[in-house]
């Protein structure tokens, strides 16, 4: 199994104020699977990806991707492992304010051992004649694909993305989701994403519904949309 998640917990605050967001989570992915994280605000899912990005540590629980386990992991070990093996795409885009398309692109390549190659991935985003643009001379649908050209360049193994239609509008939206299933069928990377729009779960292979911290379904999606299929 290559991401192996078991008996997750985490809580924030103290004494009264303790809150348990993750309740004792398991769950298992395959290589290459694109997992959907489904639930309401406050019912963990964010957290679980930030757990498995290694931003933020479990109270209990280990994490192992691929044979390594994250809580084993030196600080300097974790660091290097985000910056090799892992890709973000975020809601707000996090683009680098003075640099180019391209250059917010390349930043992500410098940080792989084996990227991709920045022309080739530009074209397959659509983005590749806007590559001298600035950010602001960018739309939200367009500074939204350079975001996820920065995540994919490293070839990462895993890619999180947590809501990132969340500021786009509907069209822009599918959009965005056929791009990253595109770069889930050509590059094969796993891809866990984090939402609360019921209708993406139709284009996963795994859906997994969470309510109060706990799993309440975790199936495999027998008759899977693309995303150019769907509708909310």
């Amino acid at each position: 199994m290559f991401l192996e998640i078991k008996g997750i917990k985490k809580s924030f605050g103290t004494g009264d104020s303790r809150v348990n967001v993750l309740k004792g989570f398991d769950l298992e992915i395959e290589r290459g699977e694109f997992c959907v994280l489904l639930g309401p605000s406050g019912s963990g899912k964010s957290t679980l990806l930030n757990i498995i990005g290694g931003i933020d540590g479990a109270d209990e629980g280990s994490i192992t991707i691929d044979g390594e386990q994250l809580e084993d992991m030196t600080e300097k070990k974790l660091s290097l492992y985000r910056r090799k093996h892992l890709g973000y795409i975020f809601q707000m885009y996090n683009l680098i304010p003075n640099l180019t398309l391209r250059e917010n692109i390349e930043i992500g390549a410098y940080l792989s051992n084996r990227p991709l190659d920045v022309d080739e991935l530009m074209q397959t985003l659509g983005i590749y004649e806007h590559q001298n643009k600035l950010p602001n001379q960018l739309s939200g649908g367009q500074q939204q694909r350079t975001a996820i050209g920065r995540a994919i360049v490293k070839n990462p193994d895993i890619l999180l993305c947590d809501e990132p239609t969340g500021a786009l509008d509907y069209k822009t939206s599918k959009e965005i989701l056929k791009l990253i299933e595109t770069v889930n069928q050509k590059y094969g990377n796993t891809i866990v994403m984090v939402t609360h729009n019921d209708a993406i779960k139709d284009m996963a292979d795994r859906v997994v519904k969470l309510r109060d911290g706990m799993i309440r379904k975790n199936y495999c999606n027998e008759h899977k949309l693309s995303a150019s299929e769907l509708e909310w």
